[in-house]
């Protein structure tokens, strides 16, 4: 008897070991798709050992991987929208949409800052990770405000805010999988992270003019001399090419998957399409720039489905040691009321974007919150049923981005600091920075208390 009640001690020990093991190894540097797969085979192999689990049961991670991603219409839709983003920095028609956004706001304060923020707007797609975003318009663009005579902090500021809007801008990767997580039409995802999104880029450009009047630039990005000496016809072709062209191309997968004229993977199909055609009409379509994309795009997916088939080789074990009833029964234990709980939910995920990408949070973090999230009583101040899981992704993706960007932590600060030119010290980065956490946290803020920030517009379109 006594064997048996500690056996039975063990078992319930499990998911605390699962779940202990992972937060330390998370710290060594290995791979977080290799610690997850390996964390489960093991304790799996435990389960068999002590008897908890039979060999059969092994056979359902499988079927789980299959079930995971096949039928989905998210999934497949996430390469080539990866596609579509790496074609357009690859060719070079992302420094031409830069150089498109700079003459038009050239003599307007701020300028620079200005179209940093949109060029940042219009490769959400390239988001899929937060790093190469971030290192992108580092390489684009900081050297050039250094030259007009941006301050380091300020132009570093611009660059980790505008590199991390992709998050929440559709048609942004982290979407599609919030999207699935929290069981929501993606195209009302879509739409409920736009005005809150707006808002966050109305702030951003606000606070840039308003510190450019108060000390601006030596130089105005109107001084160049590129486009000197240029005719009326090289001008409409620069435009067409640069601006109109990307920017019809992303309104159009967008819109396509918004007003369900296609579906996600049909979108992105289009928008992989679209890409090479924005190549070859920029006279840019080559085999050695054509095999950069598509493996930049193999890399960044096999890395995304890596995390995700392993997260269900972690979950399996977890879950059939009643991990969920643990997380659930843990919290639950806290007695904070359902908003002490959704806050210290918001905390949590908070505090892990300071260390892991947003793919692992919500793939493996995201998860284990369903269950009490689920059973939270909102009632009084939001719509019931989707409109509420609308709002939670909304502010899950705020709370993300916002995370990434927080020093001393926030790991995109780090990839700044990788890609910036020496000169820029990582205190510049930090004295930037703090003013957009700022707008970021108001934006929260605003979100929480008002829930028709993100509702509003998703029921206007589907009523």
């Amino acid at each position: 008897m006594p064997e048996i009640l500690v056996l039975f001690d063990f078992i319930e020990l499990l998911p605390y070991v699962m779940l202990g093991s992972l937060a330390i190894l998370l710290f060594s540097g290995l791979p977080v798709a290799v610690l997850l797969a390996g964390l489960g085979i093991v304790f799996s192999l435990i389960g068999i050992a002590v008897g908890e689990m039979q060999w059969i049961a092994m056979l359902n991670v499988p079927l789980r991987l299959y079930g995971s991603i096949n039928g989905s219409l998210i999934y497949p839709a996430v390469p080539m929208l990866l596609f579509m983003g790496m074609a357009l920095e690859k060719s070079g028609i992302a420094r031409d949409l830069l150089l498109c956004l700079q003459f038009l706001f050239g003599r307007v304060p701020a300028g620079m800052a200005i179209s940093v923020t949109l060029l940042g707007v219009l490769l959400a797609p390239t988001a899929g990770v937060i790093g190469a975003s971030v290192a992108m318009l580092a390489v684009i663009a900081l050297p050039t405000m250094l030259n007009q005579g941006y301050s380091p902090s300020f132009a570093s500021g611009v660059v980790a805010a505008a590199g991390t809007l992709g998050l929440i801008l559709p048609p942004a990767i982290m979407l599609f999988f919030l999207a699935g997580m929290l069981h929501v039409p993606i195209g009302h995802t879509f739409l409920a992270a736009l005005a809150p999104a707006g808002i966050l880029i109305v702030l951003y450009l606000s606070y840039y003019i308003i510190a450019c009047l108060r000390s601006p630039p030596t130089k105005s990005a109107a001084d160049d001399d590129w486009h000197h000496g240029w005719s009326t016809w090289q001008w409409v072709g620069f435009f067409v090419r640069g601006l109109v062209m990307p920017t019809g191309l992303i309104g159009l997968v967008l819109g396509s998957i918004i007003f369900a004229w296609a579906t996600p993977s049909q979108s992105g199909a289009l928008g992989a399409a679209g890409g090479v055609a924005l190549m070859l009409l920029n006279g840019r379509l080559s085999w050695p720039l054509f095999r950069e994309a598509i493996e930049g795009t193999a890399l960044m997916t096999a890395m995304v489905f890596f995390v995700v088939m392993a997260a269900n080789v972690f979950s399996y074990p977890f879950r059939y040691f009643s991990g969920d009833e643990v997380i659930s029964n843990m919290l639950n234990g806290l007695a904070l009321g359902d908003w002490g709980m959704f806050l210290t939910i918001i905390g949590i995920i908070f505090v892990l974007g300071f260390f892991i990408d947003w793919i692992e949070i919500t793939i493996i973090t995201l998860p284990l919150f369903l269950p009490v999230l689920g059973e939270l009583d909102f009632s009084g101040h939001v719509e019931e049923g989707p409109m509420t899981a609308l709002w939670i992704a909304t502010i899950i993706a705020l709370t993300l981005q916002t995370s990434f960007l927080t020093p001393p932590f926030g790991f995109a600060l780090f990839f700044l600091k990788g890609a910036a030119p020496p000169e820029i010290k990582i205190t510049d980065i930090y004295r930037g920075i703090i003013p957009i956490v700022a707008v970021q946290m108001f934006v929260i803020a605003m979100v929480m208390a008002f829930p028709l920030l993100a509702n509003w517009l998703p029921n206007q379109v589907f009523e």
